[in-house]
């Protein structure tokens, strides 16, 4: 009797596809082989919220504190952002951009529109639209952790 359940039509399995396309796209075209999609993003939290906690970039990227931790390092190994101790705690640090984190972020940020346009190339304008607000609604659920 075959199982119900084929791995490559659940929701988590094409998630994941999906974004592999994108990475790819990403690296293919973001002009800076150095710089991961993620690495960008975190310039981005950084660049929209201004000076953040460790914490604050774990929120604002989706991205694990392990995670995280390693990519400030790498950042902060190619100057493209600052680390300084958190004035009320000095425990904690502060990440903020660097003069090169902000010029690189103004310079990727219009191929990185053209990167998620490339994501979504084999979809019309209504289904963008219709992919874009699923996954919103998705990741807005009460109910998931």
């Amino acid at each position: 009797m075959p199982d119900s359940y084929v791995f490559s039509e659940q929701v988590g399995h094409l998630l994941r596809k999906a974004y592999q396309r994108h990475l790819a796209i990403f690296q293919q075209n973001v002009g800076d082989s150095q710089l991961t999609a993620v690495q960008f993003v975190t310039l981005c939290a950084l660049r929209d919220h201004g000076a953040s906690s460790l914490t604050e970039l774990v929120k604002a990227t989706a991205v694990d504190q392990a995670t995280i931790r390693g990519i400030v390092e790498r950042l902060k190994a190619k100057e493209l952002i600052t680390l300084e101790p958190d004035p009320q705690d000095k425990r904690k640090v502060v990440v903020d951009l660097s003069v090169a984190g902000a010029e690189l972020v103004n310079q990727t940020a219009p191929r990185a529109a053209q990167i998620s346009e490339l994501t979504m190339s084999n979809l019309n304008p209504a289904e963008r639209v219709a992919v874009l607000f699923l996954l919103r609604k998705m990741i807005d659920d009460p109910i998931a952790p």
